[in-house]
């Protein structure tokens, strides 16, 4: 290795030194895709480790209880090293290969015979965030918060995995932080260098220490599991989705399998929650944390122009961050982890995995819960780290504990009770087709499984972006141009539906672009709750990667999706759908003045309906 790269290495080690000193005990970032933040506190009541050190330091082997690791090994006196592990590529162009930094923590018994495993993170958020501008939804917009550096291996896993004879790895994505190279936002420069370090631990890469010398993962039995949350757990996603060689098993929370449906949806750009103008290329600017980050200016300039924020249509740049068409590659287990009301990482991403995965066998598990954007670890707590323990346990040590026995899949019901199901989406959803059935004068149309003889045509919806989804869902009595409103009458029983929702009208427009949003609603007493939406681009009707011109006037038929969910609509309560052009939170936000006119005719939303639906007369 060079030594002017190793020097400039060792100077990168000491800024970061202080940086940290600076910034102890600061909280977990603020960022698009935060990762989950669980307490030291937390992990130490979920450990149940009573030992010593001084009882932890004769162990030299694992030790398995109730189909689980125990912790017998010293996390106090346990071995941290750091190593700089060389990718294939060489993403930001200086003619050397990108080194990839990672910080390890093993059992001290690795020094002698022992060989353990890795549990391995790799994220862009481990020196923080810089301050950055988001794109122009035409509205002002602030800035991204600047994250602050984090300590190295926080009380998170390590300190439950590592005194159960796990190694920790904590590495740096390419061009963040301490790593050499560029960020590509899940491209092929970052598979490259998540895929370096499992090679590294099956003696297929080089590592080095800060000295230049090179390191060997002697102590690893080449083995390896992923997890994280959010970004940390979309490379594992990725890297899964390649077949890696020795990557076992991975555990992806709130994570995105399919980086098109991060940013875009049927062909519109599609923000995630609370990040309005954010794109692959603000986040990549984000985490550009590496010394000089000047280096990767082609990178960046690159990521704009190959998104194409402009048309928004799927193009080859997607296609390479699609897990989902890969999952005939994948040899390792998954252990899905997401929440049905986050609107950050859509319930889009695990339900196309899912599918994938399913359809190729691969040894899966679900548990989804009624969150937002993270995990279960504080509302699962103890349940949560027995089932990780033994989930790694398995896959990691080959422990037959049973875990592959218990059920698939597990959801967290509204009333925040755990139930079990076979598989997901539930039991072969019926698809129900509801007609879409027009009101008079603006009121609210009926959806049923019969047409109605209401006289009504069409109706005409205005948009005006200035106007929020939560606002224009109300007062349904009154009419209102800014939306179109269809309710079911009251539930004689309760209904869940599980899976994808999807709308169908026939519609013409007065201009050539516009946002049509579809929101379905749970009705209770007058009172509505947003239960999912979807997004369309009317140029996309037929392909999300080669549109077709809108001709002012003319009638098109128009489907879409919305987001998956799993959700149970109590009896008593009615189900409504409401049209609306732009979605202020989500979509970008033209001048008011679109015109959608809906005709009568043609008009249904598909729900994938679990048993019957009765609704009254």
């Amino acid at each position: 290795m060079n030594n002017y790269k190793i020097s400039m290495l060792i100077i990168m080690i000491l800024l970061a030194s202080l940086l940290v000193a600076c910034n102890a005990g600061s909280n977990e970032n603020n960022e698009s895709m935060n990762h989950e933040a669980e307490t030291k506190d937390d992990q130490k009541s979920n450990s149940q480790d009573t030992s010593t050190s001084d009882d932890k330091e004769i162990a030299t082997e694992i030790k398995v209880e109730d189909g689980r690791t125990q912790p017998v090994f010293s996390h106090e006196d346990a071995i941290v090293e750091t190593v700089y592990i060389q990718s294939p590529v060489d993403s930001d162009n200086d003619g050397e290969k990108d080194l990839i930094y990672a910080d390890i923590m093993r059992p001290k018994a690795t020094q002698d015979e022992l060989k353990v495993p890795a549990v391995y993170v790799m994220s862009p958020y481990f020196e923080g965030l810089n301050e950055i501008e988001f794109h122009d939804v035409d509205v002002e917009l602030d800035g991204k918060p600047f994250g602050k550096v984090q300590d190295k291996f926080r009380g998170k896993l390590d300190d439950f995995l590592v005194p159960r004879g796990y190694a920790m790895i904590e590495a740096h994505a390419p061009g963040t932080g301490l790593s050499e190279g560029c960020p590509s936002i899940g491209g092929d420069s970052e598979v490259a260098a998540g895929r370096a370090v499992i090679d590294w631990l099956n003696g297929k890469a080089k590592a080095f220490d800060e000295n230049g010398d090179e390191v060997k993962a002697s102590w690893s039995t080449g083995k390896a599991g992923m997890m994280g949350v959010s970004y940390n757990g979309t490379i594992p996603n990725a890297l899964a989705a390649e077949g890696v060689e020795g990557l076992e098993t991975i555990i992806p929370i709130s994570a995105i399998s399919n980086w098109y449906g991060y940013y875009r949806a049927n062909g519109l750009v599609v923000a995630p929650e609370g990040y309005q103008g954010e794109d692959a290329d603000v986040l990549a600017k984000a985490v550009l944390t590496r010394e000089n980050p000047e280096t990767c200016s082609d990178a960046i300039d690159s990521l704009v122009k190959k998104q194409d924020r402009d048309s928004a249509d799927y193009n080859d740049f997607w296609d390479k961050r699609n897990y989902t068409k890969n999952a005939n590659n994948v040899k390792a287990s998954v252990f899905i982890v997401h929440g049905l009301n986050d609107w950050n990482v859509k319930t889009s991403q695990f339900s196309q995995w899912w599918g994938a995965l399913s359809k190729h066998d691969v040894p899966r598990k679900l548990w989804l819960h009624q969150g937002g954007h993270g995990g279960v670890s504080r509302k699962r707590g103890e349940e949560w780290y027995s089932t990780m323990n033994k989930w790694f346990d398995h896959w990691l040590y080959d422990v037959d504990n049973g875990i592959m026995d218990t059920a698939m899949v597990e959801i967290e019901r509204e009333n925040n009770e755990w139930k079990a199901y076979e598989d997901w989406p539930g039991n072969d959803p019926e698809v129900s087709k509801l007609h879409l059935n027009l009101g008079s004068e603006g009121k609210p149309g009926l959806i049923g499984e019969n047409k109605s003889n209401n006289k009504a045509k069409s109706y005409t919806i205005v948009d005006d972006s200035s106007l929020v989804a939560k606002d224009l869902i109300k007062n349904l009595e009154e009419s209102n141009q800014h939306r179109l409103a269809y309710v079911t009458t009251k539930l004689k029983e309760s209904v869940r539906i599980s899976g994808r929702p999807i709308v169908n009208i026939h519609a013409s427009i007065n201009q050539s672009e516009t946002n049509l949003t579809a929101l379905l609603v749970d009705y209770n007493k007058g009172s509505g709750e947003i239960v999912t939406r979807g997004w369309m681009d009317p140029q996309n009707r037929k392909s999300l990667s080669e549109p077709k011109d809108v001709v002012s006037g003319k009638t098109y038929k128009l489907q879409w999706n919305l987001q998956p969910d799993d959700y149970i609509f109590e009896a008593g309560h009615q189900i409504g759908l409401v049209l609306i052009s732009s979605d202020y939170n989500y979509t970008l936000r033209p001048d008011p003045g679109a015109e959608i006119t809906v005709q009568a005719d043609g008009a249904f939303l598909t729900l994938p309906v679990v048993g019957e639906m009765k609704t009254s007369d």
